[in-house]
């Protein structure tokens, strides 16, 4: 058992899952002390060995500029850290870490075929119609025997994968890492390529699903001149961020008809405008980034986090460290 550490949690009010999740595990094993904006921080901070980041001040660099040298993990409960400045934190000498892609790559992976599903069968139309009092349509499509082009082939794309594989469908998967051909027949991909190949899959592709970070090189990964790649009865999905796509050049191409539609569970910005075009387009399916919302994450997440502070507490370096 490791002796207990002081752990800062930084959590907007009121809690919500991810707090109760995670203090299941950590509160029990360590002195936590919620972080409160309205008072002297000088005072809240004196012996802390640690940080929760659930979110929290927005601006959280007086903290660390406070906290500089002397905690011994900043961790994030989080996949994403496009929105914290890492470069910041390593400056002031503070190791961060996260909750990585294994945590939430099932919910992502079934939000994302839900979407695949959804947009098949022209969800929207199909709810107008029911209001409508008409039967029998829209007519849909099968996933079956159509081509899935994964754009990043971690973990979320590897669970999305194996439920393509059970749906039938042909998988190509791009990415910068080397993939086995042991890894490839397990999971039903024919085609593997690197990002010279991106262009390739994208113009074959009748799903493209994107499992990207985000980062300077990633940003608008797909622009207005790959989505003039895709087929006229394509779909894009995208379950990771949304600034990985340029929003206006895809609002652009689904209403000349250069793609069949979207399905959309990000957005560049959020919470995304209701009157934002994109969500009034009936080929469109859209979801408020719920993605890797559910409590096996919220699970995961927290043991990833608790398991961090443990190792903190023993006089180990923490793992999941993003700031190397």
């Amino acid at each position: 058992m490791a002796p207990p550490i002081k752990v800062l949690l930084l959590a907007s009010p009121p809690s919500d899952f991810w707090e109760v999740e995670a203090m299941k595990l950590i509160a029990p094993r360590h002195q936590v002390v919620r972080f409160d904006p309205r008072q002297d921080p000088a005072p809240q901070l004196q012996g802390v060995d640690a940080v929760l980041d659930l979110g929290g001040p927005k601006d959280k660099r007086p903290l660390a500029d406070l906290l500089a040298g002397s905690v011994k993990l900043w961790q994030l409960v989080s996949t994403g850290f496009d929105n914290f400045d890492v470069d910041y934190w390593r400056e002031r000498r503070i190791p961060v870490a996260n909750t990585p892609g294994g945590s939430s790559a099932v919910s992502l992976a079934e939000c994302a075929l839900m979407l695949m599903i959804m947009v098949s069968r022209r969800w929207p139309e199909a709810q107008a119609l029911l209001r409508d009092r008409v039967v029998g349509r829209p007519k849909g499509l099968d996933l079956e025997n159509r081509r899935l082009g994964l754009v990043g082939f971690g973990a979320s794309a590897i669970e999305l994968a194996r439920r393509a594989k059970s749906c039938s469908m042909k998988i190509s998967a791009i990415d910068i890492r080397s993939i086995s051909q042991q890894e490839q027949e397990e999971l039903g991909v024919d085609f593997v390529g690197g990002p010279g190949e991106l262009d390739q899959v994208i113009a074959h592709s009748d799903y493209l699903s994107l499992h990207l970070h985000l980062n300077r090189e990633t940003r608008h990964t797909i622009d207005a001149r790959r989505l003039r790649l895709m087929k006229p009865t394509a779909y894009l999905i995208n379950v990771a961020r949304g600034a990985l796509v340029d929003q206006e050049a895809l609002y652009e191409a689904l209403i000349e008809k250069q793609l069949a539609g979207a399905g959309l569970d990000v957005f560049a910005e959020e919470p995304v405008d209701p009157d934002s075009p994109l969500l009034q387009l009936p080929n469109v399916v859209a979801a408020p980034h719920i993605a890797g919302q559910t409590q096996e994450t919220a699970e995961r997440r927290a043991a990833m986090a608790a398991e961090n502070l443990d190792r903190v507490a023993r006089g180990l370096d923490p793992i999941y460290r993003i700031d190397q």
